[in-house]
């Protein structure tokens, strides 16, 4: 019996966003809580989804806190596990004037990076219909064998599997091992969201149709393939159709934290409500329309995990955009 619309597993963090200075001139961090599957779950939340999470934080004040603020936003959050003797992860972001980011990671380890395939419930996972994974889930061999497990049940359970590779070059010991871990989720998923610098990471291709066609090529397991270029807009390929949208370019971009994450969201909102059978260019382009909306606005505020909109502010920008 189904339980969850999607359940995804990986990272759940805290992102320290700088928020200008202080009286003395020092930088100002605001304590964000995100990471990137916790996010894509909170906007399926927004959107009117069952979600649940496994991971792993710390016995600490960030780990609670993380806790409350997933379980706020409506994500079932009983499979998270909590580790008495390790620390919740830590990111601080440097932003950029463009809104693009330098992550500095305080994970060595980190709680995420510590779960084990013991800690991997059988119910949540089995019982979805998307199971959603990236590749912060694989850096390390006991949290890779747990991603692994995961991906198994959910698999055997009939469940569409949906992978953001979402790559941090500083979390991996060598680039080599993240081309590695990253060709094994290509490998397992149904729908797939990449990035253009990880889609140029995986195949050498500027061009996002010739980068595209490599993967459909190598991975024929992907049914629905997702491109996104930041403000240069987003690209969708399933089957013999490809589909261009451009990006919401409106002004008042204040950082992208999340933005790809509520991108990915859109997508496998979309993908519940219409299946991966016999979809048009115009479905197509009506689901790029929607995420890209949702992701802009995203970029307008600062956070990921409090700051998805709700389906009626995506619907107005959407008709006021016509």
């Amino acid at each position: 019996m189904t339980q969850f619309d999607v359940t995804a597993l990986g990272e759940l963090l805290i992102d320290f966003t700088e928020n200008g200075l202080s009286e003395q001139g020092n930088t100002l961090f605001e304590a964000n809580p995100g990471g990137a599957p916790c996010n894509v779950l909170a906007m399926l939340g927004k959107l009117g989804h069952s979600c649940a999470f496994v991971g792993k934080v710390g016995e600490d004040m960030f780990g609670r806190h993380l806790k409350a603020v997933a379980e706020g936003a409506g994500i079932n959050m009983e499979s998270l596990a909590v580790g008495p003797d390790c620390r919740t992860t830590l990111a601080f972001v440097k932003t950029a004037e463009n809104g693009d980011r330098d992550f500095s990671f305080f994970r060595s380890p980190g709680a995420d990076m510590l779960l084990t395939e013991a800690e991997v419930p059988e119910a949540p996972v089995a019982g979805c219909r998307i199971f959603h994974f990236g590749s912060l889930s694989m850096t390390h061999e006991g949290v890779r064998r747990a991603t692994r497990k995961a991906l198994d049940i959910a698999q055997s359970g009939g469940a569409l599997l949906s992978f953001d590779p979402n790559l941090r070059e500083p979390l991996w010991g060598n680039l080599e091992e993240a081309r590695e871990q990253i060709a094994y989720g290509l490998s397992r998923c149904d729908i797939l969201k990449i990035a253009d610098n990880e889609l140029l990471f995986m195949t050498g291709e500027k061009d996002f149709d010739k980068g595209a066609a490599i993967l459909q090529k190598e991975f024929p397991n992907i049914r629905l393939l997702n491109v996104t270029a930041g403000p240069d807009g987003s690209y969708s390929y399933y089957g013999g159709e490809r589909v261009y949208q451009p990006s919401f370019l409106l002004g008042g971009t204040i950082e992208t934290t999340g933005a790809g994450d509520t991108f990915c969201a859109c997508v496998l909102h979309f993908v519940l409500e219409h299946g991966l059978e016999n979809l048009s260019a115009g479905d197509l382009t009506g689901m790029l329309r929607f995420a890209n909306a949702a992701a802009y606005l995203v970029t307008t505020r600062r956070g990921a995990i409090r700051s998805m909109p709700e389906r009626a502010e995506v619907e107005a920008l959407l008709a006021g955009a016509k």
